[in-house]
């Protein structure tokens, strides 16, 4: 009797690994993204999955890429829509800012921001790179608004620059759930900025 074959153990996709360590990071925060208990989720051992991404940092990297994609499409979706340049300037800074203290998208940017002190220059490029397409997006969204007559004479790309600090501040706050700096204040301090620099019309 010929022996049964032997079960291949197949990696998981790797978008999968993305996912789960995703929602460990959601469900139980940074300190409980381990690679063990990675590869105990997907059913891969530690050394497995060292062997596809190398280091912590590139799994944590990886992972923000992958969110970042998911963003990014979703982003593209509400930007090219038909309603007016403010409307859909409202929902980018909505998207932009977190969802409330520890929202694991942003605890892990926190975190590769971080580590990116003692980071290589290809991963540095890399997170430009997600840097660089939220500044594209708004940058083309300001002059759009510009051109239109909905938004004041400003330079986009400059004013792009600037609310983005100022969003990257309070979502800081937000993320880490400083006293106070909600996520609704937020909305509302950057609604008012806007309105005092952007959208009022000189007279």
């Amino acid at each position: 009797m010929t022996p049964p074959a032997r079960r291949r153990n197949v990696a998981p996709p790797r978008e999968s690994v993305l996912a789960a360590a995703m929602a460990t990071i959601a469900e139980r925060g940074l300190d409980g993204l381990t690679m063990a208990g990675l590869g105990r989720e997907v059913g891969m051992s530690s050394g497995h999955l060292l062997y596809y991404f190398r280091t912590k940092d590139e799994l944590l990297l990886r992972t923000l890429e992958w969110s970042e994609g998911r963003l990014g499409a979703e982003r593209a979706a509400l930007l090219s829509g038909p309603e007016p340049a403010a409307e859909r300037l409202t929902a980018y800074v909505e998207l932009y800012l977190p969802r409330g203290p520890r929202d694991p998208h942003w605890t892990l940017w926190l975190e590769v921001w971080n580590r990116s002190q003692n980071a290589g220059d290809e991963a540095r490029v890399r997170q430009a790179a997600i840097e660089g397409a939220w500044h594209r997006d708004l940058a083309a969204l300001l002059a759009e608004g510009v051109s239109r007559g909905e938004f004041r004479s400003v330079d986009p790309d400059r004013y792009a620059t600037r609310l983005r600090a100022l969003l990257d501040g309070f979502s800081v706050h937000v993320a880490v759930g400083l006293p106070g700096a909600g996520r609704e204040r937020a909305l509302a301090h950057v609604a008012e900025f806007l309105v005092t620099t952007l959208l009022e019309q000189d007279i």
